[in-house]
């Protein structure tokens, strides 16, 4: 297909159809953020736990906060 083959409404339809896909997405609500926190915060600690360290050495060395 030519670019000269594409009528201008045709690429004018094609734009609006890309700012339909650019569009972001919906806000995550407050729980799911809270969840995604907490998840992360329990593997922080699996992974500190597996490491051998204490907590406290953990927090001198700035993995916690």
């Amino acid at each position: 297909m030519s670019i000269n083959s594409i009528s201008r409404e045709e690429m004018q339809g094609l734009t609006g159809s890309w700012d339909e896909l650019n569009a972001t997405p919906e806000a995550t609500s407050n729980k799911q953020l809270k969840s995604a926190e907490a998840r992360r915060r329990i593997e922080q600690m699996r992974e500190i736990r597996e490491s051998g360290l204490t907590l406290e050495e953990a927090r001198e060395l700035g993995l916690l906060h």
